[in-house]
C-alpha cells in the first residue's frame, strides 16, 4: 500500500496587489499632506534668501560711500556697476565692491534708485519683483528694503 502524502502548497514571498495598492494609498496620503507644507516654506525661503542679498548689496553700497565722500551712486540699476568697477575722483580704477551684481532668489536682477523717492530714509532704494517676478515698483509682492523702515 502506498502512502498518500498531503500536498503542500508551495508558500509564495512577496505581496499580494492588495497590499501594494494600500501601501501606495498610504504614501499618497502622507505626501498630500506634506507636499503643501514644503511649497510654502520654499517660497518663504526664497523671501529671506531675496532679503539677505539686498542686505549685502546695502553693505556693499555703504563701503562705496564711505570711499566717495559719503555719496551713494546716482540713478537707477545701471548705476550699481559702479560697484564692480569703482573709479575714485581722479577717474582712477580702485578695487571692487562686489565681483558681480547679485540676483533674488528667482534669478532676477534687483531694482535700485538713488535718490530715493520710496521713503524718507535717505539711503538707496532697493527692491525685487518678488515671487511673481513683475515689478511693481516695490510694492505688491515686491521684496524692498524700506518697508520696514517707514513702519
Amino acid at each position: 500500500m502506498q502512502r498518500v502524502r498531503p500536498v503542500r502548497r508551495a508558500r509564495r514571498a512577496g505581496f499580494t496587489l492588495l497590499e501594494l495598492l494600500i501601501v501606495l494609498a498610504i504614501i499618497g496620503v502622507i505626501a498630500a499632506m506634506v507636499v503643501p507644507r514644503l511649497l510654502g516654506q520654499q517660497k518663504q525661503a526664497n523671501i529671506k534668501a531675496t532679503r539677505a542679498s539686498i542686505h549685502g548689496l546695502e553693505q556693499a553700497l555703504k563701503l562705496y560711500a564711505v570711499d566717495h565722500d559719503a555719496s551713494f551712486p546716482s540713478g537707477n540699476q545701471e548705476a550699481l556697476q559702479e560697484l564692480i568697477a569703482p573709479t575714485d575722483r581722479n577717474g582712477k580704477a580702485m578695487e571692487p565692491y562686489l565681483e558681480k551684481l547679485p540676483l533674488d532668489a528667482w534669478g532676477e536682477p534687483f531694482y535700485y534708485e538713488y535718490p530715493n523717492s520710496k521713503s524718507s530714509v535717505d539711503k538707496p532704494a532697493i527692491w525685487s519683483s518678488g515671487p511673481d517676478r513683475k515689478n511693481d515698483n516695490g510694492s505688491g509682492d515686491d521684496i524692498n528694503n524700506w518697508d520696514d523702515l517707514d513702519a
